[in-house]
């Protein structure tokens, strides 16, 4: 690999300067990614390796990051398994057959690998325009993530249906989480399998969660999968909305990085999680609204906050919003890229 800066950042090694990549570096804050997208469905494109590996190699050829994540979705697997899947523009996803009822759950096939064939198809071509550059990443959604999105049947503000259904159904939640975890740790060791460097696991929704169900409904299914996983050489991150609350628990699954949102001293997270486990992020991504001034400002403060620590890969709290400028982000990374501890 000729740039190792991530991965080195992932194993808690020191580093020169923090490495940088951000959450959705491949979206529609570009023209570019517009130029492909009004071409194609996004199931299309997540579906169609050569295209999946235009889109992902995007902020590589025009911003210059030190890591490339896979350009796929989270609710491939809950499609994988038998959920009618869509995207509308404006809407978001939707499953056409929430997952609500013991049958429903009984009908999820677990067996679904050959449904994700094109995401192993999609990484070998990302892998080949890499020519070893730079690290790929992979990813997944968390099961919590995953189930919530087939119980509400898509996006939700309040999770009313989730929350109901693990508080009055919570053996039927266990069944639908388990399965879910099966099938995550399968397409990740799949990922691994056909060449991805590292490996995020997003669970999106956590924050909807008490400490308590983080626990019993989160938590646990994360801990199975990290210990299911093939991860010799290849640093796994945790993330979720609601690290800063509970970076504690997740450290517990035994991460190689913890992904922290921007609601926490990110020092503070880094000193109170075991030895041995990076942190990653943790701008708020509204910053790269402003001007190109406050940017370099608030990125600098964040590094000073952290000089003298191994284990940190800069990165945005969330992801970057659509609305952003692409100049913005692209001055954000070449702050970073200048920066020398």
């Amino acid at each position: 690999m000729k740039n190792n800066l991530f991965l080195d950042a992932a194993f808690s090694k020191q580093t020169e300067r923090p490495p940088v990549w951000m959450m959705r570096q491949a979206g529609r804050f570009m023209p570019q990614y517009w130029e492909i997208k009004n071409k194609y469905s996004f199931l299309e494109m997540c579906k169609t390796p050569e295209i999946a590996a235009d889109v992902t190699m995007l902020p590589v050829d025009l911003l210059g990051i030190d890591a490339a994540i896979l350009f796929c979705d989270i609710l491939v697997t809950g499609e994988a398994m038998g959920g009618d899947l869509s995207f509308t523009q404006g809407v978001g996803p939707k499953f056409a057959n929430p997952v609500r009822t013991a049958k429903d759950i009984e009908n999820l096939n677990v067996d679904c690998l050959d449904e994700l064939a094109y995401v192993a198809d999609a990484i070998k071509v990302i892998q080949q325009r890499l020519n070893n550059s730079i690290p790929l990443i992979g990813f997944a959604g968390a099961p919590f993530t995953v189930m919530s999105y087939l119980i509400e049947g898509g996006s939700s503000k309040d999770f009313k249906l989730t929350k109901l259904f693990i508080h009055n159904q919570p053996e039927l939640a266990h069944k639908l989480l388990a399965k879910i975890a099966k099938v995550t740790a399968d397409y990740l060791n799949l990922q691994i399998a056909a060449g991805v460097n590292a490996l995020q696991i997003f669970d999106s929704w956590a924050l909807a969660l008490s400490w308590s169900d983080y626990e019993e409904f989160s938590h646990r299914y994360i801990k199975e999968i990290i210990a299911n996983l093939n991860r010799k050489d290849i640093p796994v991150i945790s993330f979720c909305k609601g690290s800063s609350v509970f970076a504690p628990m997740m450290a517990e699954a035994k991460p190689d990085v913890i992904s922290v949102d921007w609601n926490a001293d990110l020092l503070n997270i880094k000193n109170a999680l075991p030895k041995g486990i990076a942190v990653q992020g943790n701008l708020d991504p509204h910053i790269l609204y402003a001007d190109q001034a406050v940017i370099k400002a608030q990125i600098h403060k964040l590094f000073e906050r952290m000089r003298g620590t191994e284990g940190f890969i800069f990165n945005l709290g969330h992801g970057i919003m659509p609305d952003i400028p692409f100049d913005n982000v692209k001055y954000a990374i070449e702050v970073v890229k200048e920066f020398r501890y």
